[in-house]
């Protein structure tokens, strides 16, 4: 996914509300509305949001058949693609309508004849033409979904990007809690920039390795999707090398950005081919590229050029695609790929209107490898951080907006993001800040959210319900299905056409109502037609609420005829068929059987006050009341449990699998290896379970004292919780279940409060701007003399020498130049245009007199301001005359362009430096300059590798990095700022111990308690890793999380802080603060 001022994919939209937001993808490439601005931006043009109404949008209405062909079923039902309600592009000058079914049927010429009837057989037929697209026996597909070693399977997958959490210990607790929440994969982009950061280097070193990512995916049960680029950072993650080597247009058939590309994607080939499923291993399919047009032909070849490689070398599993807003590109001809898709964000970006709803078409629906889990944040005092983002994408929308791509018939999904994870260093791009919390589900502390907690509701269903993974889509209330009672209430009904199980979704007909929709529904069940419910006295979606009404669904060998409750699990335990539903608690909820099985449970022969069991229509109808707010044990006997909770209670209830054959090395992937789980309930995590005799094993985390409720085989008698064993309470475990139940307590052992907080004093304080200085010697600095550049984007002014930091090997973070001139004392001022991208800054001296400072720009997105032509009047006094005078620019590079914009391709060559200079009279005689050292050449710190720190003084030198000796130093507290109120950049360093306890998962961060509004740069460095870009004038980033790897939990830890006030004479007090966010007990270590 690659945003850079490009129009974002939103779902087929409707919205008076809507905003032209941007577009993701490292190498992507969509349409954008320019509109002229002043100097002041590199690509020439800002972005408009403009407001549509719904009268400014065109009408369409649509007519669909209830039969289709089977060919239609491989665009629209989900072959390879992932349906999602993606939009029409919005712009300020066009709007073109989303494809609707019957024109992306008719796209596809992979086709045989319109005659074709659909396949019903249980097993999967890959007879026809689409084995032909399958590369191997064990990834295939069919009309209906993906079949991994002949198993349906529904990928239901999150987007994770390791390099986002640099601590490889770490990556086994983000896929333990992804297949916690009933998950089966991750899509996992990689990074040209940080794995291939010189011409002819790979490095797959530390936190760039890939093998211990696929390791802890074998181990959770994960499927991988790998994604070699594009990546949401900056240059949409191609290496900055190549964006000023390359003299060739990026992402075509250039012949010299072929011969960029090689290495990188041939040393992913190398350490990813045995680690496909072919192999035992978790990848099941390669992403070729991202969003990108197929047109004209040297974008095309240059896909041609990367599968001919893949096609080359042991890659066996499906070469994939992902395309943005609908463009058809990459399914037939030249580059065409074995399995397409859609991406679709239909809530789109502006998290400071969390509430407002997106309006959608009832009846159009997509299908993509990105559907939107979260939403960037933008620079800037009015941006609201990602509290807001996770509202704005939270739950109620999980609800409506997932289940509508389920409606869809989408087989394929991956929640763009599921965890964000932080953008350290000059990862980012441009318009984005270090945090890429997201809103995800799991927040970037890790820490689980309450948008966890319905995808979880979601995710288990999904895992349950195998019947849902081959499904005919029969029609919806846009296409004439007229099954509700009361229009408000939009039906989509979709039917396994061998089993004749029923999914009939149901959502608001208006889908930004709030409004309580009561109605009953129509439907077709073995037992008959019935209007349900029978008792209760409607169904009702309350608000942004959707659901799932099943008929004739399976819980192992038994059957409901109906059911209104959802289904959080459905399956065997120990040979006994368990059914556990939930619901909203303040409404009605009902099902009905043919007739329950099994001799019952004594204990529950009478149901509780808040069920009711009746007949009616011939069968057992169960209505459960309102007010419902534990867990209700409904049947209970030899052959059946059937469960029921409110929705609330039903997500603290978690279903660990239980591994498969211990040498099968898929043996802890759900349907593949392993249909044995278990039942537990209470924890704030459970993260693994093995039975071995009678012991259940249970390890995960606690945050708080807990009840413990499992259903597990009946033969277990001792239950552990993280190696230690568990009393049960009987009468409370018979309560639950006579058979297999356990119901006992859990509690913490550590007090929270005995965990100190670390205060960061004993600051140590040293200048860092010596380049000001009389007699500094910048002998060793690079001498700027190009005439020549590859980058698109020529100076503007000046003597003909081109002043890009990329172009001399410096790209990234803070980059130093000196323009020297012999001065007669007649200059009175000079010009310089600087481009640093959004929110940047730039600090000028005449020798050691502070002129002022350029300000870049962004306010939430808006008033974006990539670059400054300034003049800068040199102060009586400040010019040496007859002698070798120096003007002094320390600049922040916020990160290179992502592919769009004017320049399209090439906007990742991004002019970075001094595109202008000039002095009012006379000239300058020399320019030099200075980024990290070693630029990214032959840069020293291969552990943390390019992107991690610039070319301040103390970078250069050192300071930031653990055990740098600071005796002889100033004392000075951070919060005093740099002496004097001068501007300039100074270095604060301390060291703080941690003594954590073991078994903890302590999540930490560092806070700028502050203000926000004063106008300092202050970059956090912690052990060396630069975690943080704290903008104090621009914002909106106060907290900075970071991990147990990078902080040292029982040892010494630096702390240091480059800050770089950019006005003198005002309040510059950073007050930085460790925090603790939270403690659990376990850990992804276990006990």
């Amino acid at each position: 996914m690659q945003r850079d001022h490009e129009t974002r994919s939103r779902g087929f939209l409707k919205d008076a509300f809507s905003t032209n937001t941007e577009k993701k993808g490292m190498w992507g490439s969509t349409k954008v509305v320019p509109v002229p601005v002043e100097k002041g931006s590199s690509e020439k043009y800002v972005f408009s949001r403009e407001k549509m109404s719904d009268a400014a949008m065109p009408s369409y209405s649509y007519s669909y058949k209830s039969h289709r062909s089977r060919w239609f079923w491989l665009t629209t039902g989900l072959l390879s693609i992932f349906f999602v309600l993606t939009s029409s592009k919005v712009t300020a000058s066009s709007w073109t309508p989303a494809l609707s079914f019957h024109q992306f049927n008719g796209i596809l010429s992979r086709s045989p004849s319109e005659g074709d009837t659909p396949q019903t057989d249980t097993q999967p037929d890959l007879s026809s033409s689409f084995k032909q697209l399958a590369r191997t026996d064990d990834v295939q597909f069919d009309n209906f979904s993906l079949i991994l070693r002949g198993q349906r399977v529904f990928l239901h997958s999150g987007e994770f990007h390791t390099f986002r959490l640099p601590v490889p210990s770490l990556w086994p607790d983000i896929l333990q809690k992804v297949k916690a929440a009933g998950l089966n994969a991750v899509s996992v982009y990689t990074h040209m920039g940080l794995i291939n950061p010189a011409p002819g280097v790979v490095d797959f070193n530390g936190f760039r390795a890939l093998q211990p990512l696929f390791d802890a995916a074998r181990e959770a049960g994960i499927w991988i999707v790998l994604r070699p680029g594009p990546v949401e950072t900056t240059a949409g993650g191609i290496a900055h090398w190549a964006t000023s080597q390359v003299a060739g247009t990026l992402r075509t058939n250039a012949t010299d950005w072929k011969a960029a590309w090689q290495d990188y994607v041939k040393g992913i080939i190398e350490v990813t081919a045995p680690n496909q499923i072919s192999n035992g291993g978790p990848v099941i399919a390669v992403q070729v590229d991202n969003e990108f047009g197929q047109s004209p032909i040297q974008q095309a070849e240059y896909f041609v050029d990367l599968e001919n490689v893949y096609h080359a070398s042991d890659i066996v599993v499906p070469l994939t695609y992902n395309d943005p807003g609908e463009g058809r590109n990459f399914i037939n001809g030249t580059g065409a790929v074995d399995l397409y898709g859609l991406d679709s964000y239909p809530q789109g970006f502006d998290c400071s209107n969390p509430t407002l709803p997106r309006r959608s078409e009832p009846s159009q629906a997509w299908y993509f490898p990105e559907f939107q889990g979260g939403s960037f944040d933008a620079w800037g005092p009015t941006a609201p951080g990602y509290a807001p983002c996770r509202v704005l994408t939270g739950p109620d929308f999980q609800s409506v907006f997932n289940l509508q791509l389920w409606a869809s018939n989408a087989k394929l999904i991956s929640y763009y993001m599921i965890f964000g994870g932080t953008s350290w260093g000059a990862i980012p791009f441009h318009g984005v800040y270090t945090s890429y919390d997201y809103g995800s589900s799991i927040a970037e502390s890790r820490e689980l959210t309450t948008k966890f907690d319905e995808l979880k509701r979601q995710g288990l269903f999904l895992r349950s319900s195998p019947e849902f993974y081959k499904t005919d889509w029969v029609a919806d209330a846009s296409t004439g299905l007229a099954v509700s009672s009361n229009p408000a209430a939009f039906i989509t009904f979709l039917r396994n056409p061998d089993s004749k199980a029923g999914f009939y979704v149901a959502r608001q007909t208006a889908s930004t109502s709030t409004a309580t929709t009561n109605f009953k529904l129509n439907v077709t069940t073995s037992d008959g037609a019935l209007q349900i419910p029978l008792v209760a006295p409607s169904i009702t979606l309350g608000g942004r609420e959707s659901k799932v009404i099943v008929t004739d669904y399976a819980f192992g060998t038994s059957r409901i005829v109906y059911s209104t409750a959802q289904a959080f699990f459905a399956g065997v335990i120990d040979g006994r068929d368990i059914l556990f539903l939930h619901g909203n608690s303040t409404q009605f909820h009902e099902f009905a059987t043919l007739g329950f099985k099994g001799t019952p449970n004594n204990a529950h022969a009478t149901p509780p006050a808040s069920v009711n069991i009746t007949r009616a229509a011939g069968l057992n109808v169960v209505t459960v009341l309102p007010g419902v707010t534990q867990l209700v044990t409904i049947w209970d006997s030899d052959k059946q449990l059937v469960l029921y909770a409110d929705s609330e209670t039903a997500a603290s209830f978690w279903a660990p699998t239980i591994a498969g054959s211990s040498n099968d090395p898929l043996k802890n992937f759900w349907g593949i290896g392993t249909n044995e789980t278990v039942l537990v309930g209470g924890p704030y995590l459970v993260r693994n379970a093995t039975i071995s005799g009678s012991t259940l094993a249970l390890r995960g985390d606690l945050q708080t004292d807990a009840t413990l409720t499992v259903i597990a085989p009946k033969n277990i008698h001792t239950i552990t919780w993280n190696g230690q064993r568990v009393s049960g309470d009987a009468r409370a475990s018979s309560a639950v279940t006579a058979i297999g139940g356990f119901v006992g307590s859990l509690s913490t052992k550590v007090s929270t409060k005995s965990i100190p907080v670390p205060t960061l004093t004993q600051w140590k304080f040293k200048d860092s701007l010596p380049e000001i200085g009389a007699g500094f010697d910048d002998s060793t600095w690079v001498v700027a003399n190009k005439t020549s550049t590859n980058i698109p984007f020529k100076p503007y002014y000046g003597d003909g020498r081109v002043l890009y930091g990329c172009d001399y090997g410096f790209c990234e973070n803070t980059v130093l130049w000196r323009g020297h001139f012999q001065a007669t004392g007649a200059e009175k001022s000079v010009n310089l245009s600087i481009n640093g991208g959004e929110a940047f800054a730039a600090s000028v001296w005449l020798n050691n007199v502070f002129l002022n400072t350029s300000f870049g720009n962004s306010t939430n997105n808006r008033r974006i301001l990539e670059e400054t032509d300034d003049k800068f009047i040199l102060p009586p006094g400040a010019l040496l005359p007859g002698k070798d005078n120096v003007i002094t620019v320390v600049q922040d590079n916020m990160g290179l362009n992502e592919t769009g914009g004017a320049n399209g391709l090439n906007s990742p060559k991004s002019p970075r430096g001094i595109r202008g200079f000039k002095l009012d009279t006379g000239n300058f005689t020399t320019w030099k300059v200075q980024g990290k050292v070693g630029g990214y050449e032959n840069f020293p710190d291969k552990t943390r590798g390019v992107l991690n720190e610039g070319g301040l003084f103390g970078e250069r030198q050192g300071w930031h990095l653990p055990g740098f000796n600071t005796a002889g130093w100033a004392s000075r507290p951070l919060s005093s700022g740099l002496p004097s109120s001068a501007a300039g950049v100074g270095f604060f360093v301390t060291t703080f111990k941690l003594a954590t306890p073991q078994n903890l998962d302590v999540m930490m961060s560092f806070n700028f308690n502050e203000p926000l509004g004063q106008p300092y740069r202050a970059f956090l460095f912690v052990n060396g890793w630069m975690m943080g870009k704290r903008v104090g004038n621009l914002g909106p980033q106060a907290k900075f999380p970071v991990h147990q790897g990078i902080l040292d939990y029982n040892g010494e830890n630096t702390v240091a802080v480059a800050l770089w006030a950019m006005t003198p004479n005002v309040t510059v007090a950073p007050d930085l603060q460790v925090e603790i966010d939270a403690v659990f007990e376990g850990g992804v270590g276990g006990w």
